[in-house]
């Protein structure tokens, strides 16, 4: 196996294999990928400690976002001599295993069916209005400033306020909230979410409690709904419930704030782009797609564990394996994409896979179209001098596994 430096012209040193959470590596991994699908689409690298195969064309990824052998639970990978390839959890964590995000079928179709009775696209659509005051106030503070950071004080500012509400967490809990669930959502590793678990408990601990206060006071909002369908008689455990909370947390904030700020940084690496969005702001619906497609906030779907040998792009991928579909490649497919590498917000054929495909498509993806077309369009609109305060080369990437996000985004105005 090559490394990445001697496989592709890179300006950085990399081990063999290498490790894909490095932010040296998430600030532009496209021409690698552009690699992976011309020579060795599918490569074993490293994810922490752990080995990791990237699948990079469009085909494949699909393929194997489809297949049923590529399980999300590990516990149904059988092999009676190897360990459970499931990490050892505290207690307190439990309910985070439980999410349908990390189940197969039948339980998966179970736990979606739940959600998709109370996370409907008329309670998504019915958030507008409110969502533009959101981002109008948002802006409002920041206005006679003619600076500011766009990741942390507007692209992070809007989802956490908007699943807050949705969730129905008390106005005066939300900025004790804010600060353990952005700490939480930095563990892009087993380690690092050791090294969080004082955050993480204190997230399990709150929800707990609200949990507790919303089945003797419910109220108009998600938990509620969830809470109410529980005890309709749908079999949902205590643990089921918290999981599905923290997950839609994570749908409803995670892919937001990095669909926000990466697409902006993309408008603003493609000015006319940018100038053409403007003058148009009928085009955000399409825009957003593209923006999805070309920034790819989450750049690998969540893990998979294969369940027997499985052969793809003529490589085996040995039963066990941790499998990675690489949505950011197959987003840049020159098979599929004409001009893959350049923004285009007319684009018209654009099945871009940046919200995942098959049973696990994103369930957050209403959510974020939303929040982000809103937030773009607001932004442009309000801001019309809006440029980079640093050079690109000095933005820093977050070293994340799954999702690819600036930690910060400097912009005069």
């Amino acid at each position: 196996m090559s490394t990445l430096a001697t496989a592709y012209p890179w300006q950085m040193k990399i081990e063999k294999p290498f490790d894909i959470s490095r932010r040296e590596f998430r600030a532009d991994p496209f021409p690698f990928y552009a690699w992976m699908r011309a020579e060795q689409p599918v490569y074993r690298a490293k994810w922490g400690r752990r080995d990791v195969w990237l699948v990079a064309r469009y085909d494949d990824v699909v393929a194997v976002l489809k297949d049923e052998r590529f399980v999300k639970n590990p516990a149904n990978v059988k092999d009676p001599t190897k360990k459970s390839a499931q990490p050892w959890l505290p207690a307190f964590l439990k309910p985070l295993s439980t999410n349908m995000l990390d189940q197969d079928d039948p339980n998966h179709a179970r736990l979606r069916a739940l959600v998709h009775k109370v996370f409907t696209p008329s309670r998504v659509e019915q958030m507008g209005e409110h969502i533009q005051q959101i981002v109008d106030s948002l802006l409002d503070r920041v206005a006679g400033r003619g600076s500011m950071d766009l990741v942390n004080e507007f692209a992070l500012q809007l989802p956490l306020t908007v699943i807050s509400e949705l969730m129905g967490v008390p106005e005066r809990d939300r900025i004790r909230f804010h600060r353990w669930v952005k700490a939480t959502l930095q563990a892009s590793s087993p380690w690092l979410m050791m090294m969080m678990l004082p955050s993480v408990y204190g997230v399990m601990r709150f929800l707990r409690r609200l949990v507790a206060e919303r089945r003797v006071h419910p109220g108009d909002d998600l938990l509620s709904a969830l809470i109410a369908a529980e005890e309709a008689g749908d079999s949902l455990s205590e643990d089921e419930l918290l999981g599905m909370v923290v997950l839609l947390l994570i749908a409803g904030y995670e892919t937001t704030v990095n669909l926000i700020a990466s697409g902006t940084l993309a408008l603003l690496q493609f000015p006319e782009q940018m100038q053409l969005l403007r003058a148009e702001p009928t085009l955000i619906r399409g825009a957003v797609e593209e923006l999805v497609r070309f920034a790819s906030p989450v750049n690998e779907a969540t893990e998979r564990f294969a369940s027997e040998d499985i052969n793809v792009a003529g490589v085996t991928i040995p039963k066990g394996a941790l499998t990675v579909a690489v949505l950011g490649s197959a987003n840049r497919d020159e098979h599929y994409f004409e001009r893959s590498d350049e923004l285009d917000i007319r684009r018209e054929k654009n099945r871009h896979l940046g919200f995942g495909q098959g049973i696990h498509y994103c369930v957050g993806a209403p959510l974020a179209r939303l929040e982000g077309s809103i937030a773009i369009n607001t932004l442009l609109q309000r801001l019309p001098n809006l440029q980079l305060a640093v050079q690109g080369k000095k933005l820093r990437w977050r070293a994340t596994f799954a999702v690819r996000g600036l930690e910060q985004l400097p912009v005069r105005f």
